[in-house]
């Protein structure tokens, strides 16, 4: 059949987000039985309000900076202010030495990504993934012609295996994507684990005779549980570029605002943040937010309620353990990866009988699990655990 749009898109079309489409199917539930009465666990979308000083920010840019200038174009990397406010905050944080010139604004994580990806992928270029990984990676390697190559998953903890990384290396390959704490396992990988990565990435730069980047995928580094340390990955590997948002950490993730840290050691700097810089303008981003990049810059040490996700974090993990299921104790991040005792996706509609809304494990590259997004209200939670119930008994649990 002929169709008028491109061949990528029309792919895309075909295998559409299974998180997007669990979202779409929680509307379609609440339509039926009461938003109340649907226990949608799908998206990633904070349900905890952003801290009163990013409404103060606002409010405050808006009152006292020029008009012109607050709504106005800038640097494609992002206002020089606030990229010095930004790299301040790193360094006083992680002992770093990076300035504004090592820092770009930019549509938040996944846009940093894009904007990283177009600047080094040549067509053929191979990222690595490790599994489970955020199912978009995918697509935005395919944006720009790369290949996406994916590490196999080490389930007996879900640390990455330095070894399964080493196997997976080619001549092609271009950049590792890490993304600590976890999506979806809540995972936070630890120094060892990285020292380890860092190590085989090392070896591999020295065989090859050139760069191979990590690609640090950081919006839930705030989001970590019970004094657990999340490494700053720069301190590890030379050639690590880090892609942060505010969207989880401050509750903001429909203002799309973030940025990326290139550090000025990392091979081939200049011409590296300069494509960046352009790559920003030519996706069509032009700039950050405008008004967003003020307000954060005035918000810089300030955290969405830790406990709140905590507490959640609690209440389904023991829910779902007396209800007899097998879940880890995530680390961080606002997820949990729950074992399913027949493959994902017939668990997944089973759930549906009782309007529960989970995501499938394949759809991370990991069958077998599904993933829990418990950044919701305690009340859905709450709801939810008779539904879990009847569901293990109905699985024999």
């Amino acid at each position: 059949m002929t169709h008028h749009i491109s061949e990528k898109m029309f792919g895309l079309t075909q295998r559409n987000s299974a998180v997007r489409e669990m979202f779409e199917e929680g509307g379609r539930l609440a339509a039926l039985y009461g938003r109340e009465n649907v226990f949608d666990f799908s998206l990633g979308n904070p349900n905890f309000p952003a801290p009163e000083k990013i409404k103060e920010a606002i409010c405050g840019i808006l009152e006292s900076e020029s008009p012109t200038m607050v709504h106005g174009y800038m640097s494609n990397a992002g206002y020089p202010d606030v990229r010095e406010a930004v790299a301040a905050s790193l360094n006083k944080r992680f002992a770093t030495s990076f300035g504004a010139g090592n820092i770009i604004m930019t549509v938040g994580a996944a846009g940093g990504l894009n904007v990283i990806l177009k600047t080094l992928l040549n067509p053929g270029d191979e990222v690595l993934a490790l599994a489970p990984y955020f199912l978009e990676y995918g697509n935005y390697v395919n944006n720009y012609d790369g290949v996406l190559v994916v590490v196999p998953a080490n389930t007996a903890d879900f640390q990455p295996d330095a070894e399964a990384v080493r196997k997976a290396i080619t001549p092609k390959t271009k950049a590792l994507i890490i993304n600590s704490p976890n999506n979806p396992t809540g995972v936070v990988y630890s120094a060892e684990t990285i020292k380890s990565i860092a190590a085989v990435l090392e070896s591999k730069q020295r065989e090859y005779g050139h760069p191979i980047f990590i690609l640090a995928d950081e919006p839930y580094r705030e989001l970590a549980y019970d004094g657990v340390e999340v490494p700053w990955l720069t301190g590890f590997y030379q050639n690590t570029i880090v892609g942060y948002s505010w969207s989880k950490s401050l509750s903001l993730p429909g203002e799309r605002i973030g940025y990326l840290v290139i550090p000025s050691e990392i091979d081939d700097f200049s011409l590296i943040f300069d494509a960046a810089c352009i790559a920003n303008r030519v996706l069509g981003f032009v700039n950050a937010p405008s008004l967003m990049q003020r307000a954060v810059a005035k918000c810089l040490d300030e955290r969405t309620d830790i406990d709140a996700y905590d507490s959640n974090r609690k209440l389904l993990y023991n829910g779902l353990k007396e209800a007899g299921f097998e879940c880890a104790y995530p680390q961080g991040a606002f997820y949990m990866w729950v074992k399913t005792p027949c493959d994902d996706k017939e668990f997944c509609n089973l759930a549906k009988k009782y309007n529960i809304l989970v995501v499938p494990g394949s759809s991370f590259a990991c069958p077998g699990y599904v993933r829990i997004a418990y950044c919701v209200s305690p009340k859905t939670i709450e709801g939810s655990i008779p539904g879990f119930v009847k569901l293990a008994k109905e699985l024999g649990l």
